[in-house]
């Protein structure tokens, strides 16, 4: 249910207009969500990041079945996907801009 505010004004058509100070209130909450675009994405993408991360953290460890070849392409995937936040695109990563998973 909406509750009326004695403020608001209403036409006949039943369209609510709103008070000046509530449109300001208004356009500043939707800017600050829109501001905050960037910051939600970034976050996103960490979370992303770092499950990849701890999903390949046993390609290092010592008693990993890799070949030391493959333990080098392993390591530079996962530098790959920490310098991710420095990457020219970040936040707004496209899927090209995530590095390949080694086979």
């Amino acid at each position: 249910m909406v509750r009326e505010n004695p403020r608001h004004k209403m036409t006949s058509n039943g369209k609510v207009y709103f008070t000046e100070e509530e449109e300001v209130a208004r356009d500043a909450e939707e800017k600050a969500w829109a501001d905050g675009a960037n910051e939600r994405l970034a976050a996103e993408h960490r979370e992303t990041r770092n499950e990849l991360l701890a999903g390949s953290d046993w390609t290092q460890a010592n008693d990993s079945p890799l070949s030391a070849e493959k333990k080098v392409e392993w390591a530079s995937y996962r530098t790959s996907l920490r310098t991710l936040p420095t990457h020219e695109n970040w936040p707004t990563l496209e899927d090209s801009d995530w590095p390949s998973q080694p086979s």
